[in-house]
Parts: structure tokens; C-alpha cells; sequence
């Protein structure tokens, strides 16, 4: 009888490759091999996560260099799958992070990265592995290539699988053609995909699900199959982080891990014109509140963290407000980040604090109506700042971007930007983020709407990659033709202000405070308002000023304000509110005001 259980024992070995963000452990490794433990099949999952050795190798704050920028970190990978590629990524890596940041050349680096992929080969333990898997997410690609093309020299009988969210169809079926070490790829959701292809490397099933690619398999022959994803992913089990811990306590790195947590699977909204982070998912599913409520409650007893990370591209709005309230009453010290839409309540602002949610990503893009409109965002300026001053006000930090060189911008939507940027200064700083086009967005599919005339290879890909190569590579990140030129000359007084922008906010001597912030008298308000390169103004509104102005602490139509404050008429109301915004205390478009000013605790 034991014979026959190991004969239908399997053993999968997952692996997440550099750049990783090296205090996380990887979800999606955590989550197949939980989902793995519970099925019936006897599948023994072990999860590797080399990106631990490499940054204790590099240094956690080098490696944490790397890992943000992208670029970068694919470079170097690339240098040692391609060596005749090294030189030109040589000078890619540099563009991204110069010698006199890093303090580290890219040869020595390079020659650290290989030492350790031959270290880590060495200590692996691979006796009767049924199949490898890697994880390929953000700048994982050319480090997950490398170490199946060593593990295939070592090992050539085990099989090897990619998947993740840089696996679309296309380039799957590229990968499958150009790179022998690889022997299938998932290209959409993996744990049944997985289940699937393991049974089938037993003897067990055939292959019949859709997105499992394996070599000289064409496109079209995707669609005959069914695409297989978990319909409720209240199903799933809690991710299992222990290897990543076990592997932690073999390096003897003390850090205390952020642990990444699931809420919802794709976008709610799903809509914006430059967004291709959903190409894997057939459609929008989120858990209830309370089963994350209680996912967290185990993590953190198993565990013993008090850091969290959810992975979701937007949180669903009303269960997040279920869960934050929960979390409010949990009698910890909890943190979270997590990745939200404009909300329009200061209240759920400060709800989501009070719940632990100290640090948001919000999807600004844009301040601009009229741009915002043509990304498809569903947001307006006004939203934008609404989401800037009620995260302050709330004490939480807000990081977004603005994308620059959308095609077809137009030098109006510029000049708006720069208006709302110095309305915006008080608050913390956006990002500059240069538009990409990414493989599956809108504008990549429809490219002609957006002016654009031709696609092109990005030109970091074709230093990094042998053309022989790149030519049948569909790459996630694409470069365009069209008003290119342009729109980098009439952005540069966008980006040069964002610089100015986080130059104002570091050099601030107080951070404790608020950049415009007012306290209340009673029947008047003092407005303190630090400015560039001057002393702070104060404003004193007194009476009815002060009123109306407190009336605008949340957006307010108005003709709501003449109703509320009926002495007044039309022409004195915006005269008012123009004064103030010409002060840049208060934003205003054509039916509403916001006051910007947040009150001093």
C-alpha cells in the first residue's frame, strides 16, 4: 500500500526569482501551495525564494535599490542570459541606477549574482520532483529565464512551467518557442491550471484546460478549451508562508516581513485606457470582509506579524469598509497598504485609519478633466484632491502617480496640470511616471484612436535582448510612434514642477505639520500656508467668511452654498471663491469648491 502512495505522490517545487520585494513572501507561491495541501492528490509543494540570498548577499537596502526599479533589475539577469548583451545592459542598468548611487559597478554585480544562482544550485534537492514551477511577476522575467536554463543543464528530465501575471498568451507562446528550458506555461490563474498539468505529468488526466501552453501549440487552439479559474475565491485556503520563514531563519536575516494578503482577484472598475494589470483574469471576485478578517487574525497568530499588504489592483469598497471597521475593534496595532479608488468621504478616510491603513496607493494618473475623461478614469481633479486631503487630514500616506505623455495630449491639459499641481503642493507628492504602452491595454489595441501610428519594441528591450530573440518575444512593455517627441516637450514643466514638489515637502522643517492647515476661533479660522522658498502666510477668515469656508471642508456644490448662505449673493459668492483660489486655499471648478486647507490636531 505505501508503495502504491508514493507511486501517486507528487512533488512540486515552486520558485520565485529576484526582484521580488525581498520582505514579502511571494503570494502567489503561498497561496498555489495552500490550495495544493487541501486537494485529495498527495502533492508535497516546497516553495523556494532565492531572492532572500540575494539580498542578503547584496544588502538589503542595494537590493531594495534594484526591486524599484525595474529596469535595472532585469538588466542585470540579462546580462548573464545574454552575454553579448552584457555591454549594452550595462549602459540601461546605469541610466536607472548610476555607479555613484549604488556604489557597486554592474560587472561586480554581475559576478555576485552568478556566484550565488551556482550556490543556490548547489544546495538544491530536486530527487523526485514531479515539476518546477516559477513565478514570473514584475522584473522577474530575464532572472526566472536564467535559472531554468541552469536547473535544465542540471536536472533536464524534471519539467519546467512559468506562469503569472508577465505570462500573457502571447508571449507564453514565445517563450514555449524560443526558450528550450521551458516545457509549459500557464497563462492565466494557476492553482487549477497547476492541479491539472501535475495529475497529467502522473498518468492521471489529459490536458484539457485552455491556458496551460505547451510547445508547438498555436494561439487559436486556445480557445477550444475552457479556461479554468475558482469561481469563489472564498474557497481558497490561507497562503502558506513557512518556507519563506524557514529560508529567513537559514540566512539569519532579522527583518520582520510584511505578509501580502488577498482580498479580491482583478478590477472593479476594469476601464482605464492605459491599464493592462487584469490581462489574467476573466473577471472581477472578492471574499467577504469577514473571511479576510479572520485570514488576518490567523496570519497573525501563526505568523506573529503586525505588517500587511493587500494585492489587490482596488479593494472592493464596501467590504472594505466592513473590514476596516472590524479591524478597528481588533484591540491591535495593525498596519496595512492597499491599493484604493477616489473615495469620497473624509469619515472613510479616517474609518480605514483607524482600522490600520496607514499607507494607500491611489490611482491619480491624472489632474486634469479632460485627460482624466480620455483614460477612462471615472475620476475628475476634484475627486483627485478630495483623495489628497482627506488622506492627510487622516494622517495616512498616500503615493500615486501622474502619468506624463499620454498620446494625444494636448498643451490645455498641460497647462491645467501645472495650475492644479500649485493647489496641490500642500500635499504629499505624486510621482512622475512617463506612459508606457503596455501589451493588451486600450490604447495598445486600439492605437489609432490615441494618435498613435506604429508599435515598436521598447528600446530597453532591444539593448537587453538578442533581436533573433526579441523578435518573436510579444514583451509586456511596448514603445510607440506618433506625437512622441511632442508630448516630452510640452510635459518637461510637468515633471520639472513634480520635482519641485518633492524638493519643498523634503526640505520642510516641520513634517509633523501640515504644509496648509488652519485651527478654528470660533467665529474665525487662522489658515497657515508654507510656501516655496518664502515664509509661511496666514490667512484670518472671520464671520460669514470663515463659515462659508468651513462649509467647503468636503466638496460642495454651489448652488447649495447660496442656499445655505442666502445673504449673499451670486456675484459675491465667486468673487469669494475666486480670491481664495487665486490664494490657493480652496479648488474650484464650474459647479463645485473644495477647501484645501486641513485642520492642525
Amino acid at each position: 500500500m505505501r508503495d502504491e502512495e508514493q507511486a501517486n505522490s507528487m512533488r512540486l517545487t515552486l520558485i520565485s526569482m529576484p526582484w521580488a520585494i525581498f520582505n514579502r513572501p511571494s503570494i502567489q507561491l503561498g497561496t498555489l501551495k495552500g490550495f495544493l495541501g487541501q486537494q485529495p492528490e498527495q502533492i508535497k509543494v516546497d516553495c523556494l525564494h532565492p531572492y532572500l540570498a540575494v539580498a542578503a548577499r547584496l544588502g538589503m537596502d542595494y537590493y531594495r535599490q534594484i526591486s524599484e526599479n525595474p529596469w535595472a533589475g532585469e538588466a542585470l539577469y540579462c546580462g548573464l542570459l545574454f552575454p553579448g548583451q552584457a555591454e549594452q545592459a550595462a549602459q540601461v542598468f546605469a541610466r536607472y541606477l548610476p555607479a555613484r548611487i549604488t556604489g557597486m559597478g554592474y560587472e561586480q554585480l554581475l559576478s555576485q549574482l552568478e556566484e550565488e544562482m551556482e550556490k543556490w544550485l548547489d544546495q538544491l534537492q530536486l530527487d523526485n520532483c514531479s515539476l518546477i514551477g516559477f513565478s514570473v511577476c514584475f522584473s522577474q522575467l530575464p532572472a526566472s529565464l536564467y535559472a531554468a536554463r541552469k536547473i535544465k543543464a542540471r536536472w533536464p528530465d524534471i519539467p519546467i512551467v512559468m506562469g503569472g501575471s508577465t505570462c500573457t498568451r502571447e508571449l507564453g507562446s514565445s517563450l514555449l518557442a524560443e526558450f528550450s528550458a521551458i516545457d509549459y506555461v500557464i497563462t492565466g490563474e494557476g492553482e487549477q491550471p497547476l492541479q491539472e498539468l501535475l495529475l497529467h505529468l502522473n498518468g492521471q488526466t489529459e490536458l484539457t484546460c485552455g491556458t496551460i501552453l505547451r510547445k508547438n501549440q498555436t494561439i487559436a487552439a486556445l480557445t477550444d478549451h475552457e479556461i479554468s479559474e475558482i469561481a469563489d475565491l472564498s474557497s481558497l485556503p490561507l497562503p502558506v508562508y513557512d518556507d519563506y520563514f524557514q529560508e529567513m531563519q537559514i540566512l539569519g536575516l532579522d527583518f520582520i516581513p510584511v505578509l501580502p494578503i488577498e482580498f479580491s482577484r482583478g478590477c472593479w472598475w476594469n476601464k482605464c485606457t492605459f491599464c493592462n494589470l487584469n490581462l489574467q483574469w476573466q473577471g472581477y471576485r472578492a471574499k467577504k470582509a469577514e473571511q479576510v478578517a479572520t485570514e488576518v487574525k490567523e496570519m497573525h497568530k501563526k505568523y506573529q506579524c503586525l505588517d500587511y499588504t493587500f494585492t489587490d489592483n482596488a479593494l472592493p469598497v464596501k467590504e472594505a469598509d466592513l473590514f476596516f471597521a472590524t479591524m478597528a475593534d481588533s484591540g491591535k496595532d495593525l498596519r496595512f497598504f492597499g491599493e484604493i479608488r477616489t473615495l469620497k468621504k473624509a469619515a472613510t478616510y479616517h474609518l480605514y485609519r483607524k482600522g490600520g491603513l496607514n499607507s494607500v496607493q491611489v490611482g491619480i494618473e491624472a489632474l486634469s478633466d479632460s485627460l482624466l475623461a480620455r483614460m477612462n478614469k471615472g475620476t475628475t481633479v476634484m475627486d483627485n484632491l478630495v483623495a489628497m486631503k482627506f488622506a492627510a487630514s487622516a494622517s495616512m500616506t498616500l503615493d500615486g502617480n501622474l502619468i506624463l505623455e499620454f498620446p494625444g495630449s494636448s498643451q490645455e491639459e498641460v497647462t491645467e496640470t501645472l495650475r492644479i499641481l500649485e493647489l496641490a503642493l500642500p500635499f504629499r507628492p505624486l510621482s512622475a511616471a512617463g506612459f508606457f504602452l503596455g501589451h493588451g491595454s486600450p490604447v495598445c489595441v486600439q492605437p489609432k484612436q490615441y494618435g498613435i501610428t506604429a508599435i515598436v519594441q521598447h528600446p530597453n528591450n532591444r539593448k537587453l535582448y538578442p533581436k533573433r530573440i526579441l523578435d518573436n518575444l510579444d514583451m509586456l512593455i511596448k514603445s510607440w510612434r506618433g506625437d512622441r517627441t511632442l508630448q516630452k516637450k510640452q510635459w518637461l514643466p510637468v515633471r520639472n514642477r513634480i520635482v519641485q514638489w518633492h524638493q519643498f515637502h523634503a526640505r520642510r522643517p516641520d513634517p509633523s505639520k501640515h504644509a496648509l492647515s488652519y485651527r478654528d476661533g470660533g467665529d474665525f479660522i487662522i489658515i497657515r500656508q508654507e510656501r516655496i522658498n518664502d515664509p509661511p502666510l496666514h490667512h484670518r477668515l472671520r464671520g460669514l467668511s470663515r463659515r462659508i469656508y468651513l462649509a467647503c471642508e468636503e466638496p460642495v456644490e454651489k448652488k447649495k452654498l447660496l442656499t445655505q448662505f442666502s445673504q449673499v449673493t451670486k456675484e459675491q459668492l465667486s468673487g469669494f471663491l475666486a480670491d481664495l483660489e487665486q490664494k490657493k486655499i480652496l479648488y474650484a471648478n464650474t459647479k463645485s469648491c473644495l477647501a484645501l486647507a486641513v485642520r492642525q490636531p
